[in-house]
């Protein structure tokens, strides 16, 4: 940390500038201050400021008195008197060191609201230390409608709030008894991600707030080490089109039982080394102090302001680093054990330990008296007509300008589906001029046929080349990892938003996309929205076309994945053709709070559909293409290739007169059994499931990745011995389409051969010799072409 001669204060700074409790104010801290104070302007101003100050420093002791409580207490009190064995929990729990670690800061955030009369947003993604939000929204009144009909600030308030933390309790519906959770969730008050997966925080924050909003963003130093990505924050920051970005590092130094890798190259001043390289412009203070956090803040946004007025980019970004000890305040601090529960033992059963408790906590109590009188200081909503936190610009995140649908009809559809979606997205960036875009493209567009995108949006640069489709305002967020491009349209909530990868290298987005459907379903149960448009990933260059790049590129797992969550926030497509492609797309665009996995070729296939028929699939998720009278089988297919070879396999059929039906379907998850109510609403019912597919007791399906997750998947229309399933076998190489389908068992002449044992007859009426060898592995593969 930067130090600094001590500062000679004046009169009215001495009482404040003394402490309180565990909060100390050092050098550095207290010559800033007394910087920011003679911007007041005004004697009752100053006045006002100072008082602020003083009050944070009483709620940040409290904060910290609660948090603690939460993890060891099932009885606090607000008399001040120390705790007997009885009042203690017998199981403590929680990520104690962070989240007291997390009060000052959050502290910190309401002061400089408090200061400044403007309500800023906030995000945390150290997820795990929800225990500070909630304990300070408590005692702020700062809480959801689930929180304030639940909790309140009398000791029977808070023993509820101590037990609901860690409770463990499930309703009959499932769901947990408690709404308070041990990540941040749809409950918590201003909550806008989980923070769950350490790392994501750093890579969305900076495409959340539009030019007007002004994010916090409260990071940790092991996702700094988790998830690399968050660097390159000032490649994408624009003051045209980016609100204000203030991450605020709590540097503590530990990770769960060992020092970061930060920690031991260097600590901050290592750090801030490293981030001025990356085009940042650190300001490093006492993490153990409100008012340090309060000053940097609006320090860090003063700068911002100069930043926007200027045309040079990378622009060096303000990013706080918070100086502070694991479990600061509370016995324990520094070591191993204040990750999750610094007595090391339970002051339930030990005496010492419970010594160690009380004497801890006592240095953190402020009376009820004075801690009422520092709230209503610093809840000055209504002085500065500002919302409350829980209210903040990006606390339910929606589109800035209803979603605008240009008509497609009659659109002339290039052959290849990605090269179709490619048109209609276009169009519809277009009749959306309001809307902010982000692309996340974590390798090649053009070989994605997304050209039109391209030329359109531009990669987003800091030095444009000429004659290539890049500009400093670019829309398309482009870098080799997926990560972080797929967390650049999650984080655009206000926006319009798209995600194209190759399907193999797609599966490295699972853990952020997860994440945010999750959140999504909470959000939605808490009837909370969400209201943003969701936000389609689209899989292509993949496992039936990417056979030149061995069978590292042929991988189906994202979609397989993704079929396993919930179907009302996790939709899985499988468009067959261009116009099909485009329906879906629209689609998942017409929908809210949902991340959807369309699975699509990037290479021409034939017009399998009319334009009717499109939506018709789309709208049911599947659609019979052909019936005879009393067939005798069904072929189903799921994904474009797929019904190519079943086309062929149903020619046969019909050359012979086997009475059949072929059917397609491109949403499978809505033909599966319901997990609870809300999935329920999302899918067919199984008379529903009898009306769009014929009831035919032999039936085989082929489909885009491995059987067995699809036939687990589809229960309802699995006959059991009467069903066969092909699709991916894990079998690849360098290989075509042809060869991909060949040494999977997939083709067309596979199919009639699974429909021969089915039917228990040769399939020597349908297949001439050769091809029939060709299909038993005996022949020549190419007579199958």
């Amino acid at each position: 940390m930067i130090m600094q001669d001590a500062p000679s204060l004046p009169d009215d700074m001495q009482p404040w500038s003394a402490g309180y409790g565990v909060i100390q104010h050092n050098d550095s801290t207290l010559s800033r201050l007394k910087t920011l104070l003679d911007k007041a302007g005004d004697p009752v101003t100053r006045g006002r400021w100072l008082a602020l100050l003083a009050a944070a420093d009483r709620l940040t002791c409290m904060g910290m008195w609660l948090v603690a409580n939460m993890t060891y207490v099932q009885r606090p009190r607000l008399d001040g008197q120390p705790l007997t064995a009885d009042d203690f929990k017998q199981t403590p729990e929680g990520h104690t060191g962070g989240a007291l670690n997390m009060v000052p800061a959050y502290v910190g955030y309401l002061l400089a609201n408090s200061l400044s009369g403007k309500t800023r947003s906030w995000l945390m993604g150290q997820g795990h230390c929800v225990a500070a939000i909630d304990a300070v929204n408590l005692l702020t009144g700062n809480l959801s409608p689930a929180h304030a009909q639940r909790y309140r600030l009398d000791e029977a308030g808070l023993a509820r709030f101590v037990a609901d933390f860690y409770h463990y309790g499930v309703k009959a519906d499932g769901y947990p008894q408690s709404p308070l959770g041990s990540h941040v969730n749809a409950y918590t008050a201003g909550g806008i991600m989980e923070g769950g997966y350490l790392g994501f925080a750093e890579l969305q924050y900076a495409h959340m707030p539009l030019p007007d909003q002004s994010l916090v963003a409260f990071l940790s130093d092991g996702a700094f080490e988790e998830q690399r990505g968050s660097d390159w924050t000032p490649r994408w920051w624009r003051g045209q089109d980016c609100g204000d970005l203030l991450p605020v590092m709590i540097a503590n130094g530990r990770r769960i039982d060992q020092r970061t890798s930060l920690s031991q190259s260097g600590g901050s001043s290592w750090f801030a080394g490293h981030l001025t390289l990356n085009g940042f412009d650190p300001i490093t203070i006492d993490g153990r102090d409100p008012a340090a956090f309060a000053w940097a803040l609006l320090e860090a946004e003063q700068r911002l302001g100069n930043l926007r007025r200027q045309a040079d980019y990378p622009a060096p970004l303000p990013y706080i680093i918070a100086e502070t000890t694991k479990g600061f305040g509370f016995p324990g601090a520094g070591t191993n054990a204040a990750h999750n529960l610094p007595l090391v033992d339970n002051p339930a059963s030990d005496a010492k330990t419970r010594q160690r408790f009380n004497d801890g906590a006592g240095a953190l109590f402020v009376p009820p008296e004075e801690l009422q009188a520092a709230v209503a200081l610093l809840n000055n909503h209504g002085y500065s007509q500002r919302p409350l936190e829980r209210d903040h610009p990006l606390a339910e995140p929606a589109p800035v300008s209803p979603l605008q649908f240009p008509d497609l009809a009659g659109l002339t559809l290039p052959a290849a589906p990605m090269a179709a979606i490619d048109q209609a997205f276009v169009a519809l960036v277009k009749a959306n001029p309001a809307l902010r875009v982000r692309v996340g493209n974590p390798d090649e567009m053009r070989s994605n046929r997304l050209n039109e995108s391209l030329d359109l949006l531009q990669h987003r640069v800091t030095d444009p080349e000429q004659g290539i489709a890049e500009s400093l305002h670019g829309s398309v967020i482009t870098a080799l990892n997926e990560e972080a491009v797929v967390c650049a349209a999650l984080a655009n909530k206000q926006g319009l938003n798209l995600v194209a990868s190759y399907e193999a290298f797609a599966v490295k987005m699972l853990g952020a996309m997860r994440q945010e459907i999750l959140f999504s379903r909470q959000r939605r149960h808490a009837d909370r929205g969400p209201h943003w448009i969701s936000v389609p990933i689209l899989l292509s260059s993949h496992t039936w076309e990417n056979g030149k790049n061995e069978q590292s590129h042929q991988d189906p797992t994202l979609c397989e994945a993704w079929l396993a969550e919930m179907q009302d926030v996790a939709p899985v497509l499988f468009p067959v053709d261009a116009r099909s492609a485009v329906q879906a797309l629209l689609k998942i665009y017409r929908s809210r709070g949902q991340v959807a996995v369309l699975v699509v070729p990037k290479n021409p296939q034939p017009a399998q559909l009319s334009e009717e028929q499109a939506r018709e699939l789309t709208d049911q998720g599947a659609l019979c293409l052909h019936q005879d009278p009393s067939p005798r089988v069904q072929l189903v297919a799921i994904g474009a290739y797929q019904l190519v070879e079943m086309q062929r396999a149903s020619q046969r059929l019909k050359e012979h007169g086997m009475p059949h039906c072929l059917s397609v379907i491109q949403e499978p998850g809505r033909f599966r059994l319901p997990r609870d109510s809300e999935e329920a609403q999302s899918l067919h019912s199984l008379s529903a499931m009898t009306q769009l597919l014929p009831t035919v007791a032999e039936r085989v399906f082929l489909v885009h990745g491995h059987p067995e997750v699809f036939s687990g998947v589809m229960r309802p229309l699995d006959t059991g011995e009467r069903s066969r399933f092909l699709g991916y076998r894990n079998r690849g190489g360098t290989l075509d389409t042809f060869g991909m389908l060949y040494a999977n068992h997939s083709t067309w002449a596979h199919v009639l051969q699974q429909v021969a044992e089915l039917l228990g007859q040769p399939a020597t009426p349908w297949l001439t010799t050769d091809e029939n060898a060709a299909a038993q592995g005996l022949g020549d593969p190419d007579a199958l072409r």
